[in-house]
């Protein structure tokens, strides 16, 4: 999995061409968005955060360490949650779209982090 082929993105921005497969990583879809205007290839709801984590991280960044350990340890246990990822990424690019305003402390950005790191 080169790291050129697993980006984040925004629910807000528009999709482009260079996005490949996109995969809402949320378990709640992102206020104000209408699904319309969101193209996906898929919701993974069992790959975000379970909701007493996300909870907890409040989107802290003082937290985002910690935030990262609970989380990655959730995804050792996931099993099939991350076989559409692992497989789309084998394939081309894929975009992890998430809700979060703050772009460098997220789910989606930490389930990037743990697919690069544990590539297969």
């Amino acid at each position: 999995m080169a790291a050129r082929s697993i980006m984040v993105k925004r629910a807000y921005e528009p999709p482009a061409a260079e996005d490949g497969q996109r995969f809402l990583v949320e378990r709640l879809w992102p206020r104000g968005v209408r699904k319309a205007d969101v193209r996906l290839d898929g919701w993974l709801k069992d790959s975000a955060p379970s909701p007493k984590l996300r909870r907890w991280f409040g989107h802290d960044p003082a937290r985002w360490a910690e935030f990262r350990r609970r989380y990655f340890a959730e995804l050792d246990g996931a099993g099939p949650a991350l076989a559409p990822l692992r497989d789309a990424i084998l394939r081309g690019p894929v975009t992890l779209v998430y809700g979060a305003r703050d772009t460098e402390h997220n789910a989606a950005v930490a389930l990037r982090d743990y697919l690069l790191r544990s590539r297969g």
